[in-house]
């Protein structure tokens, strides 16, 4: 925690969009990680088995919150809310856009927003995502795909950088 604490905090919140939250799955992770008293051999490898540990329960969260759905009055819609946030004058427009770019971040899936997370902020292959979430390949590129297709309809001036993937095409039955 001394060594990369930040970041894997860093990493739960931009699942979650919480504070709060992401305390609670980071902790949640964590004690998933290391009840059975495993050691790690690096901090590589205990970065990464934690982080894993992370997506697994943040799934497996938004899973039983699906399941089990509360009713939260938030006072009105999430746009409206991040919109009446205090910003300072001069950097306004940048955290506007970085809480119009969070609000577009929770709308999507939460294993497509896992492999969001892991693309854009760990810059992380195709194939290590997929090695991560123990998803295959394929499904990382059509989770990207179908991310940047969501991101797009509410974030129009939003660009991505990325070279390594291609768009999926949906086939009609009768093609194949």
């Amino acid at each position: 925690m001394r060594e990369r604490g930040r970041a894997l905090f860093g990493f739960a919140y931009v699942l979650t969009g919480d504070l709060h939250e992401a305390e609670d799955l980071l902790q949640d992770a964590l004690v998933r990680a290391f009840r059975s008293g495993r050691h790690a051999t690096s901090i590589e490898a205990a970065h990464a088995y934690v982080k894993r540990a992370i997506s697994t329960a943040f799934i497996d969260r938004s899973r039983r919150a699906a399941a089990r759905p509360r009713v939260v009055d938030t006072g009105g819609d999430l746009k409206e809310w991040t919109t009446r946030l205090p910003a300072a004058a001069d950097h306004a427009i940048d955290v506007g856009s970085a809480l119009d770019l969070q609000a577009a971040l929770m709308t999507l899936a939460p294993q497509v927003r896992a492999c969001v997370a892991l693309r854009f902020i760990d810059d992380l292959t195709i194939d290590a995502i997929a090695d991560t979430l123990e998803l295959a390949p394929g499904t990382v590129k059509r989770y990207l795909s179908d991310a940047r297709e969501q991101l797009r309809a509410v974030l129009p001036t939003w660009e991505d950088v990325d070279g390594e993937t291609v768009p999926v095409r949906a086939q009609r039955r009768d093609q194949r």
